[in-house]
């Protein structure tokens, strides 16, 4: 039964990576195991449900692993929000910054309908930087973001203060 698995132990952490002093949260664990990941994506979509989403917007990258099958689990549909210059036609884009400079996140002019209820979907949340400004341009095209959520929090972190949308996350790490 997928209520009893401990996700947790499905996640690897990675000591000093993306460089030293930084450890590292590795899904790729729970997405290569069957069940661990049908449980986070069961679990994901009952946390969803009652904020009524019409679309769910992934993150590159890893925020589109976890958005196309949980749109499928809640019959939505499924946008990406990218780096800039990864999709085709008109974008529309939001620079915001980083602790070191800028980044940039772009979103296909057409994806969102005026109104649409977009439910803003990641793997991870550490500073909320990239989640803050994918909802500033959610909102910007005419979405309205009822949450967010990630599979993962750091909450030592404490980039859920930085969100203007509640936060659902499945699991949470305090260092």
């Amino acid at each position: 039964m997928t209520k009893d698995i401990d996700l947790k132990k499905h996640i690897r952490s990675i000591p000093d990576f993306p460089k030293p002093g930084i450890l590292f949260y590795d899904i790729s664990t729970l997405l290569a195991h069957a069940k661990a990941w049908h449980a986070t994506i069961e679990r994901m979509a009952d946390v969803l449900r009652p904020y009524k989403p019409d679309v769910l917007a992934g993150i590159e990258s890893r925020g589109f692993l976890l958005a196309a099958p949980l749109a499928l689990a809640l019959g939505t549909g499924f946008v990406m929000m990218r780096k800039q210059g990864k999709l085709p036609g008109t974008t529309i884009r939001h620079t915001y910054a980083l602790e070191y400079g800028t980044d940039t996140i772009e979103i296909q002019n057409d994806a969102i309908r005026k109104g649409a209820r977009v439910v803003l979907v990641d793997d991870l949340l550490a500073t909320g930087g990239t989640l803050a400004a994918a909802v500033t341009l959610l909102e910007q095209v005419g979405g309205v973001v009822p949450a967010a959520a990630c599979v993962i929090e750091l909450t030592f972190l404490e980039g859920r203060k930085r969100l203007k949308v509640p936060v659902e996350t499945l699991l949470k790490y305090d260092s």
